[in-house]
């Protein structure tokens, strides 16, 4: 990583904060969680709002998982698809789902996913990721296939879950955020 692993030592923070993070965490401090510590501000809302998108939206963990796979490809954050591609896993998403989606993006990543592993709604999910990711803008096409399988809450949840590992994953990659060992 590009800065020292936070310590309370290097700079306090609230122990209110800290605990809150381990509790989020399972007890230990990941080394994402070592960068955010530097700013109390961000780690807090950090925290809240990257829980939210975590464990409270009704959408499709498994979809979700794959939003954010695709994301983390897409910008070389190896340390968000290190942790999330175990998610999608443990959310029902299989290995051939993930080799199919790591071997399309590899090629063009604006074509059409056509590996069969992939389903419909896992393709138009993967669209919509690659633009959201790589163009910003989202054409009215796939916007309208997103249209066809998801209603109007669903298609909030996804799209704040992928905006939100974009951001996750710029901070990771500019900072040089590793997987923990």
């Amino acid at each position: 990583m590009r800065l020292p692993d936070w310590t309370p030592g290097l700079k306090a923070q609230p122990q209110t904060l800290v605990d809150a993070i381990l509790a989020r965490r399972g007890g230990a401090l990941l080394n994402l969680d070592k960068a955010l510590l530097w700013s109390e501000p961000l780690a807090r809302g950090w925290n809240v709002f990257l829980k939210a998108v975590r464990t409270e939206l009704a959408t499709s963990r498994r979809l979700r998982e794959l939003g954010i796979c695709s994301v983390a490809l897409l910008t070389g954050a190896d340390y968000e698809y290190h942790h999330h591609a175990a998610d999608f896993l443990a959310a029902g998403g299989t290995q051939p789902q993930l080799d199919a989606l790591r071997a399309f993006l590899r090629t063009d990543p604006r074509a059409e996913p056509a590996d069969a592993a992939l389903d419909q709604v896992d393709r138009v999910v993967i669209r919509y990721a690659v633009q959201m990711t790589l163009d910003v803008k989202v054409s009215d096409a796939v916007f309208a296939a997103l249209r066809e399988h998801f209603d109007s809450t669903q298609i909030v949840e996804l799209t704040g879950a992928i905006a939100a590992y974009n951001m996750v994953a710029r901070f990771l990659v500019a900072l040089q955020v590793t997987p923990e060992d």
